[in-house]
């Protein structure tokens, strides 16, 4: 039996893509000179905001890609400013720190109207924690502090979807639900795909009360499900076909595949930095969902479209 031939793909529209490459170098595409940079009085009693979100978002969006403190990122900017020929001052470091907490990052994206196919993954990312500190302070036990990063891509333009960032101790099937209500609900989800790890009633259930179907391998040991419930039995019916047909064809079939997308995507997350920065949990979230809307800001610029070479 001969060797199937490895297929050979070609970008079909390199001189675009090419441009979005290098437009990702351009300070333009964080300032542009319509942005409201300075918050809007608000007819309240206190002091009024001075940046707006925008601004404040656009720095952190800095911060993340370049991988700066927040010192930095307050001279970083103002330098940048001082190049575009703005009119506008930097905000501090302080101010940076006391927004970052309490700041809605707007994350951009493109409306999926085909049908979306939703490439779920998770990973863990470390902090420095207080037991981190103590170890290197009075070198005691180790103990590690983890965060767990969930996200959810759309496997055509290749954007993230959803995303959340939970403590070490939830489970990735507990937070699907979560995941899928951060697509709108009159948007369609045709397909969403999972790892063995969210083989479970309740992730199933959940994908089949938004009409998409489950693309997730049954665990090694899985045993079948009792109950009579059709997403029940569909996976029943998907493990005798695993059994019967092997692991291998089925991810052919189904197009499982897709998953390696998801997996690059969050190798990119973590290119800008494996580690969490900010000490305060929501400070966190934060610091997640711009490094979240830098990677959609480039990938809108233009994604490379490939094809089968024959």
């Amino acid at each position: 039996m001969k060797k199937p031939t490895h297929k050979i793909y070609r970008t079909t529209n390199w001189p675009a893509y090419n441009r979005a490459l290098i437009n990702r170098g351009n300070i333009a595409i964080w300032f542009d000179p319509k942005t409201q940079w300075y918050a809007e009085p608000q007819g309240k009693q206190g002091r009024s905001k001075t940046y707006s979100d925008i601004a404040i978002q656009c720095c952190l969006m800095i911060k993340s890609l370049f991988r700066l403190s927040l010192r930095m990122v307050t001279g970083f900017v103002q330098s940048l400013i001082h190049l575009c020929r703005l009119d506008w001052t930097a905000p501090d470091y302080t101010t940076l720190c006391r927004r970052q907490k309490h700041i809605d990052i707007a994350i951009s994206y493109q409306k999926n109207s085909d049908g979306l196919h939703l490439l779920v993954d998770s990973t863990g990312l470390k902090f420095l924690g207080e037991g981190e500190w103590k170890r290197k302070k009075h070198q005691p036990e180790y103990r590690r502090q983890w965060r767990k990063l969930h996200i959810g891509i759309d496997a055509k333009t290749l954007q993230i979807r959803a995303v959340q960032l939970t403590t070490n101790n939830v489970s990735d099937s507990q937070v699907l639900g979560d995941l899928l209500d951060q697509i709108p609900q009159d948007e369609q989800i045709n397909c969403v795909y999972t790892d063995g790890a969210y083989d479970t009633k309740h992730c199933r259930q959940i994908i089949a009360d938004r009409q998409a179907h489950a693309v997730i391998p049954p665990r090694k040991n899985a045993k079948p499900w009792k109950d009579t419930k059709i997403s029940s039995l569909e996976r029943n019916e998907l493990l005798r076909t695993v059994k019967r047909l092997g692991r291998t064809l089925w991810k052919k079939w189904s197009g499982y595949h897709r998953r390696s997308l998801v997996e690059t995507k969050m190798y990119c997350i973590k290119l800008l930095g494996d580690k969490l920065s900010a000490r305060n949990f929501d400070s966190q979230v934060n610091e997640i969902h711009a490094r979240v809307a830098v990677l959609n800001k480039f990938t809108e610029l233009g994604r490379p479209h490939t094809q089968v070479v024959t």
